[in-house]
């Protein structure tokens, strides 16, 4: 039987910067505007959860794929690279 995807996620590392690469712009239009929340499901680390009212980022735990650049549908996540140096680095085993 393969590896779990939490087995996988942990072979990853992570050089976590202060500063957070994943922002969202505002919160109300998360929870007014967005329906469906996608941003709760698209995100294959699980980033993004609903936390007391509103949508948290774990940040420290993105694997740097891009989804929430274009899964968001109202485009209310302001996504970037962590700098040089940080972020994360995927170990293959």
């Amino acid at each position: 039987m393969g590896m779990s995807l939490e087995d996988k996620l942990y072979l990853d590392r992570f050089n976590v910067e202060e500063e957070p690469h994943l922002v969202i712009r505002n919160q109300d239009v998360c929870l007014k505007e967005c329906r469906d929340q996608p941003c709760l499901y698209f995100c294959p680390a699980g980033v993004y959860k609903l936390e007391e009212g509103r949508i948290g980022v774990a940040y420290e735990g993105c694997l740097e794929c891009g989804s929430c650049r274009i899964g968001c549908p109202h485009l209310n996540i302001e996504w970037r690279f962590p700098t040089g140096g940080y972020g994360v680095r995927h170990k293959f085993g």
